[in-house]
């Protein structure tokens, strides 16, 4: 085997050793979430950190709408049957790219922001701040319960070529896992990754 055939090989085994690392980076994750009490609700604050694959940033890039879906729940264990769901939310968030401008919009329940970069962009995307997400008439106090959290990209708003593109390509399935921590209404209820 000729010096150039060996150099190559090793390029390539190294490339492939190293691929899953650099593709294990994009992605959504949490990075603190609270619930703090307001009169007599529970407003969610979240900071998610999104990372996109070069495919979905050059797809927004083109004119592609991205929706970001973020789901909420409280759940209560039971014993003698399903766990309670006293609670579940879910809002989404619009993000694309207005050529014209050369910025950036996104839209969530009634707020807009424009962004100039991609980075600006995602962290306006991947911030929650104020949502109502429970009713204090839904919870017992004496009781305790499982707040869960998530964000990922909705793939039933892509377009339906994208969508079919989506399920044969995990670039596009882009998703936080659940993060879980333990809630009580009579104190605070804070979590950081």
């Amino acid at each position: 085997m000729s010096q150039g055939i060996k150099k190559f090989t090793l390029c390539v085994l190294m490339s492939l050793i190293l691929l899953p690392v650099a593709a294990s980076a994009e992605g959504i994750k949490l990075k603190t979430a609270d619930l703090e009490r307001v009169d007599n609700d529970w407003l969610l604050n979240a900071t998610f950190k999104i990372e996109l694959t070069p495919g979905l940033e050059d797809a927004v890039q083109k004119g592609i709408v991205l929706y970001f879906q973020t789901e909420f729940e409280l759940t209560r264990s039971r014993w003698y049957w399903f766990d309670e769901k006293p609670v579940l939310a879910q809002r989404s968030t619009r993000l694309s790219y207005q050529p014209m401008t050369r910025q950036y919009r996104i839209a969530s329940e009634g707020f807009t922001f424009s962004a100039n970069t991609i980075f600006e962009a995602l962290q306006a995307v991947g911030s929650i701040g104020g949502w109502r997400v429970i009713d204090g008439g839904q919870l017992d106090s004496s009781k305790s319960y499982t707040a869960a959290l998530r964000m990922s990209l909705d793939l039933g708003k892509l377009p339906k070529p994208f969508q079919v593109n989506a399920l044969n390509n995990r670039d596009w399935n882009v998703t936080s896992d659940w993060a879980r921590f333990p809630f009580s209404s009579n104190g605070p209820n804070l979590i950081k990754r």
